[in-house]
């Protein structure tokens, strides 16, 4: 699954590259130069990636966001357990506690 996603996202950022690099040459054909190329370029290419690329992108916020649910299960997972072990680590350190406050009361009483 991982590699499927990372193709994904290979594939889109290869097309916004693209449609960048498109913008570039057919601004700089009507006469745009310089910083300004680039600056038009950057706007055009992301108004062009918004609506060519916006199921590319859709599928992909949707297989991250089900790796980013199984991540945040494992999470809950493991902060269950480590609060269950603190819970009975706790359970231990009162019953330790309970102990030896039973044998000083006991020594006292012995003298």
């Amino acid at each position: 699954m991982k590699n499927r996603t990372g193709f994904s996202i290979l594939a889109y950022t290869s097309a916004r590259i693209l449609i960048f690099g498109v913008a570039v040459i057919l601004l700089h054909l009507a006469g745009v130069g310089g910083f300004t190329l680039l600056v038009v370029a950057l706007v055009v290419s992301a108004v062009a990636s918004y609506v060519l690329l916006n199921k590319q992108r859709a599928i992909i916020a949707d297989k991250l966001n089900g790796n980013l649910g199984k991540a945040g299960s494992k999470f809950s997972d493991l902060r269950d357990r480590l609060e269950a072990g603190s819970a009975a680590e706790d359970e231990d350190a009162d019953k330790t506690t309970d102990t030896a406050t039973e044998d000083q009361d006991e020594a006292v009483q012995a003298n």
